[in-house]
């Protein structure tokens, strides 16, 4: 026993984040005591580095260590996001969490499982078979005893390795894991109870803010704080372009802030109708601060001559504007200096990742920076840097004291990065027969996800061209896959109304993916493709792809009234697979929500700006979808017990600003080829 269990009582992770940081950043830690500890009122205290931030993996991952250990979802108690308690971790992105963390957290427990199982034969000396497990206990059939288990590892830590081998449970078996299960903690969320970082108060804390130049690249060229700091309690910080107060309150700090005399300079930036001529002609260097991604280039066959095979080429450029991510909660942070030993309480999805941005920016030892993210009000990729977090430690190590920061909405809306905007180019060639035989597409700046086409096309070329961009740009939920997947199923309904062939046969032709051809099918049965009626102003659209292991098909039914531009979006329904599903209500709410959020991008979220000034700094001025425009929504789920769960958070926004630009060219026979459609809330036909 001496090898499996640590004589250290309690379930504690060394301080350096627990273990090695393996090639590709993921969590590579051997001991199962790093990852889960059996307490002694039983239940399991469960360790992970990614953050909850409202897409529910609080309870998806409980599901998986739940399910091994053979206990309810109530007895698991995750502690997440915390660099001084769980194992190293590259962050929450990408759809990530449930194809790598729910599978090593399967791993983990069933190997806990397996040693538990071990020591109560060894300690009944009887034949493990004869074992069950089942609300936190090892039972002995024939005899009926039983024991917890914290009373077999007596509450000592976990040593023993976990390993690859571990026997978990299939999903065709599951019984905890694949249900429905309640939101953990679903009710104080509801009831206001729940702690968010903007809720959190320290010993002795002050109020930050930060004074922001009047545009971006704007260099501080004279500065007077006097009458700042001549308001009691204000404490003044500057460094180099950095100003910022301190002080007791919110309304004292905003006071402070306002008192500052500042003057500024900045050159001519670009403004919005000149972005996308921008884009193309401004390669970035190797070094360019606004790079986003590498260059991409996949290539197959010959275009030249899938061109001379052809009866039909077509080209069209289409374009997608930078978006907000406009989260519930805006960035916050607080930060406490104890000697040169810094903790920070932010909302990230980088919680070590911030933790590295904070050490390098004071130059002092990861070791001594702990960043612990408490449930996050919403990120959609947009809280990947530690911007806050920064700030407030600037300013806590100025004053001496606590300190913490909200940003407000406006300094949401222009400080925090956008999604890339971008350009692109399709041209395509097809037969008459409806089979496409040349494909060429080029991305400028908005990014290389999901840019090769899924579809059967013997000659193609897809490329992806890095270039500078005049805003701050970064990751964005399905980051450039949206906008490809736009460009690309608009196309594809370009070519079939070329042909005069059904958009949705017409993809079917061009198809050999298994998967894809599934979820269209699912939803264009559910829909009611076949049967559509067709009426005036009334337009239905189609579209599909895949993202991240995940496969998705969007239906969408529009009623546009042409002499005003009105449109209303009057149903949608989508099939989803991704793989085997781990709560099935998650799941919905996670498409659901996709689909709102993809509302907003397709008809109207932009952001507006002139020589360097953000213009949409505010949600009157920046419209996101309201319950007027959500229409009915049904999400149909294909549950796939015989593949590896995939994750939903990112791919079900790609299909519904596609469809919904097909639907609008069903409708009125004017085609779309920018996002947003409606950029002033009504279409321009």
């Amino acid at each position: 026993m001496s090898t499996e269990l640590s004589k250290t009582m309690g379930p504690g992770v060394d301080q350096s984040g627990g273990g090695r940081r393996p090639f590709w950043g993921e969590p590579d830690v051997p001991e199962i005591g790093s990852w889960l500890h059996l307490c002694s009122d039983g239940t399991v205290e469960v360790y992970t580095g990614k953050a909850e931030m409202g897409q529910n993996i609080r309870t998806s991952l409980a599901q998986a260590v739940a399910e091994e250990l053979r206990l309810p979802v109530a007895s698991v108690h995750l502690v997440m996001a915390d660099t001084d308690r769980v194992p190293f971790d590259q962050g929450t992105f990408g759809s990530r969490t449930t194809p790598i963390m729910a599978e090593r957290l399967h791993k983990v427990a069933a190997a806990a499982r397996e040693l538990l199982l071990d020591l109560a034969a060894e300690r009944w000396q009887v034949d493990r078979t004869q074992l069950t497990m089942a609300n936190g206990k090892v039972h002995h059939c024939s005899t009926g005893r039983a024991i917890g288990y914290a009373e077999l590892t007596g509450g000592r830590r976990l040593t023993k390795d976990w390993g690859d081998d571990a026997p978990v449970t299939p999903p065709d078996q599951w019984t905890t894991a694949g249900q429905s299960v309640p939101k953990v903690d679903g009710q104080a969320m509801v009831t206001g109870q729940h702690r968010y970082t903007t809720d959190l108060t320290r010993p002795g804390m002050l109020v930050g803010k930060v004074l922001r130049p009047p545009t971006f690249n704007a260099t501080l060229t004279s500065l007077d704080t006097t009458k700042a700091e001549a308001i009691p309690g204000v404490i003044v910080v500057h460094q180099g372009n950095f100003v910022g107060v301190a002080a007791p309150d919110r309304p004292t700090a905003t006071r402070a802030l306002e008192a500052i005399q500042a003057e500024w300079t900045a050159s001519k930036q670009i403004s919005e109708p000149d972005l996308f001529d921008y884009l193309r002609t401004h390669p970035a260097q190797p070094d360019g601060y606004h790079r986003f991604g590498g260059p991409v280039v996949y290539e197959l066959g010959s275009l030249e001559a899938g061109r001379s095979n052809a009866a039909h080429t077509l080209e069209a450029t289409y374009t997608i504007a930078y978006l907000a991510h406009a989260p519930l909660e805006a960035r916050a942070a607080i930060a406490e200096w104890d000697g040169d030993r810094l903790t920070v309480w932010t909302g990230t999805q980088r919680p070590f990742g911030v933790r590295g941005e904070l050490a390098a920016a004071f130059q002092m030892s990861e070791e001594n920076v702990r960043v612990i993210v408490p449930d996050t009000g919403a990120a959609y990729g947009g809280k990947h840097t530690g911007d806050a977090a920064l700030e407030a430690a600037r300013l806590a190590r100025a004053a001496g004291r606590p300190v913490k920061i909200i940003w407000t909405r406006e300094e949401e809306f222009t400080w925090a990065y956008f999604r890339p905007a971008g350009v692109i180019d399709v041209r395509s060639a097809v037969r008459t027969d409806g089979m496409i035989t040349a494909w060429e597409f080029h991305n400028y700046n908005s990014g290389a996800e999901a840019m090769r086409t899924p579809y059967a096309i013997p000659n193609q070329k897809s490329e992806f061209h890095v270039t500078l961009s005049p805003l701050r740009q970064g990751s964005y939920r399905a980051l450039a896959a949206t906008a490809n997947h736009f460009a690309r199923e608009s196309h594809m309904d370009e070519l079939a109304c070329l042909l005069g062939i059904d958009p949705l046969a017409f993809r079917l032709k061009n198809l050999r993916d298994l998967r894809l051809q599934a979820v269209f099918d699912a939803a264009a049965t559910h829909f009611g493709w076949d049967t559509r009626r067709r009426a005036p102003g009334r337009g239905f659209g189609i579209a599909g792809g895949t993202e991240k292991g995940s496969y998705v098909a969007t239906c969408v039914e529009v009623a546009v009234d042409r002499a005003s531009g009105q449109v209303k979006l009057e149903r949608v329904v989508e099939a989803f697979d991704c793989g085997a599903i781990v709560n099935p209500d998650g799941l919905r709410n996670q498409i659901e929500g996709a689909i709102v959020q993809g509302i907003g991008g397709a008809l109207f979220e932009r952001i507006q700006f002139d020589n360097g000034k953000i213009l949409s700094n505010r949600f009157s001025r920046y419209r996101v979808p309201r319950f007027a425009d959500v229409p009915p929504i049904e999400a149909v789920l294909l549950d796939r017990k015989d593949l590896p769960s995939a994750g939903a958070g990112e791919t079900p926004i790609v299909g519904l600003a596609p469809a919904l630009g097909n639907a609008i060219y069903d409708a009125t026979g004017v085609r779309l080829r920018s996002m947003p459609l409606a950029p002033n809330g009504l279409l321009d036909l």
